[in-house]
């Protein structure tokens, strides 16, 4: 059994074959996948999908850094709704962050709203899963300044140095690594090398980053094996035990 820990198989992408999708992932020994929260405007197509398969599917709620603009209050109080429904149950914060790939315009509202979601995560005793791209220095800023002291939590499609996955190892995070982790010369292969395997999460973010021999194609949950045998040829070790104590890992953390 191994656990997708990151996808998003409510997306369109997968509107004509979705099924099939969640088969495909079955068959491939991937028997629970977690579904991040996006903003409002995917939650309906999210909790049908767990409300299809809810054998395979789990719930995050959160409100990504990409959709927070200058009306972030709206989504935020949507969010605020969901997470402290008694009706509903989720079993992580997220995804939320911080990311300023494309522009820094709106970095004051996503610390903003990275604050207090990580609140609510606390208020409810839920970890969180953290999106974080061109944003390193800024987020572990904020982590030092809310001073926690440690945290509960994954850095999710890690795409940060050695140096800053064992910092983040330190404070309490997990680790996501996906089908970047494949390709060649990628950053992410020393990471997955450097970190110690019980805080190592495997993940997909489907229908994004396929792994090689699939990159550049839609990405899916049956993919989780590739990511997880190059993990096992990167420290040497069997895939089993990849499996084993990556599936440990996350129902450690996220309460399976």
């Amino acid at each position: 059994m191994m656990i997708d820990t990151h996808c998003h198989l409510y997306d369109e992408a997968f509107d004509l074959d979705r099924s099939q999708a969640v088969q495909r992932a079955v068959d491939a020994g991937v028997n629970l996948m977690l579904l991040p929260g996006i903003d409002s405007q995917s939650h309906a197509a999210q909790e049908a999908l767990e409300a299809q398969f809810p054998e395979y599917f789990r719930q995050m709620m959160g409100l990504h850094p990409t959709s927070v603009n200058s009306d972030f209050e709206s989504e935020l109080a949507i969010v605020q709704q969901k997470l402290f429904d008694p009706q509903r149950h989720y079993i992580g914060v997220g995804e939320i962050g911080l990311d300023l790939y494309w522009d820094k315009t709106y970095l004051e509202q996503q610390s903003v709203v990275l604050r207090r979601q990580m609140q609510w995560a606390r208020d409810l005793s839920l970890p969180v899963c953290l999106h974080v791209r061109k944003a390193y220095n800024e987020l572990f800023g904020l982590l030092r300044d809310l001073n926690y002291g440690s945290y509960r939590g994954v850095m999710h499609c890690f795409g940060g140095s050695v140096q800053e996955a064992q910092r983040a190892v330190e404070m309490g995070f997990y680790i996501g690594i996906g089908g970047v982790v494949t390709f060649k010369n990628a950053t992410l292969a020393e990471v997955a090398k450097a970190v110690p395997l019980e805080r190592i999460l495997l993940e997909t973010d489907a229908p994004y980053l396929a792994p090689v021999p699939y990159r550049g194609k839609r990405n899916e949950s049956a993919y989780i094996p590739v990511v997880a045998s190059k993990i096992a040829e990167l420290r040497g070790i069997p895939l089993r035990q990849v499996a084993e104590t990556t599936t440990a890992s996350a129902k450690d953390l996220f309460a399976l």
